[in-house]
């Protein structure tokens, strides 16, 4: 499933509820993008040919060293 945000347009602004949605999905979706910076960085994943098993378990690895990375500002 993908949630998107709400968009406006210039005939309809968005309500202070949508506004909201918009902030919590925007706060929730950082993170992610973060950790997934330093791992387009590296390059990492543009030849990655496996199983999609074996990749998750890979991927969970790198953003744990991704972390760590931005923790130790090493």
């Amino acid at each position: 499933m993908v949630v998107t945000g709400f968009k406006a347009t210039r005939a309809r602004k968005l309500t202070p509820a949508e506004k909201e949605a918009n902030r919590v999905l925007a706060a929730g979706r950082a993170p992610v993008e973060r950790g997934f910076a330093p791992l387009k960085n590296w390059r990492i994943l543009t030849k990655l040919r496996t199983d999609p098993a074996r990749a998750t378990h890979l991927l969970r690895a790198l953003l744990v060293l991704a972390n760590i990375e931005a923790t130790t500002g090493k």
